[in-house]
């Protein structure tokens, strides 16, 4: 399905709509590493292209996620503690901070992208690391809200990963989940394992449901969907 749709935007690269969907595409294609997707994103990054590939109109998951999480954090902004994992260039960060949202750190590996958000002054702290399923630095219970945009799809966050999310979000605390809808269906590290997994630990009383929502145009002219879970 990926290659298909690249394959129609190909038909019609001097679009610039096209050229940028091209790009995306050339970090989520089909058996892409999370070595070679981090070394994808630092060139786009330095070379300026993500920020403009990736603006708000034809990218709208980091305005989904603020939303998401300010529908959950309705007052006391300035003091909920966010992590914004695979934060890029800050896209979440400013989204968040236009919401009152102050207190905001970052996880990410590539250094090309937090070279960027570095120079926005939206993360308190940054740290440069995979969430991978291995444990991070970061101590239990450390946050009150964690948050995804734009963070899964191939080569990127595997499910394993997630469950970290859990561990260092305080009890009562939201995790933000927001990814291309079709991912579900045709990414093989999420195609029938992604959702069960999540309801799995929900069942297990690690987490409890808040909403699953889609939404129309997260990317390009695609579907998302948000997940939020609430850690028990």
């Amino acid at each position: 399905m990926a290659e298909e749709k690249a394959k129609r935007f190909t038909e019609d690269s001097h679009d610039v709509s096209a050229v940028a969907y091209l790009a995306n595409y050339g970090a989520h294609r089909v058996g892409i590493s999370k070595d070679e997707s981090c070394d994808y994103y630092t060139r786009w990054a330095k070379s300026g292209g993500y920020e403009k590939d990736l603006a708000i109109g034809r990218y709208n998951g980091p305005v989904f996620a603020a939303q998401a999480v300010a529908e959950f954090f309705p007052r006391g902004r300035n003091l909920v503690r966010i992590l914004d994992v695979a934060a890029g260039t800050g896209f979440v960060g400013e989204q968040l901070k236009q919401l009152d949202f102050t207190n905001v750190d970052a996880l990410e590996p590539s250094e090309g992208m937090v070279a960027v958000a570095r120079k926005k002054n939206v993360y308190k702290n940054v740290y440069l690391d995979f969430l991978n399923g291995t444990k991070l630095t970061i101590p239990d219970g450390s946050y009150d809200c964690c948050v995804i945009a734009g963070g899964m799809g191939e080569g990127h966050i595997p499910c394993s990963g997630l469950r970290e999310l859990i561990r260092i979000t305080k009890q009562g605390g939201l995790v933000c989940i927001v990814m291309r809808e079709e991912y579900l269906q045709y990414v093989e590290e999420y195609k029938d394992r992604l959702e069960p997994l999540l309801q799995k630990w929900e069942a297990d009383g690690l987490w409890k449901l808040v909403s699953r929502e889609i939404v129309k145009k997260y990317s390009f002219d695609n579907n998302g969907v948000v997940f939020k879970y609430s850690v028990c």
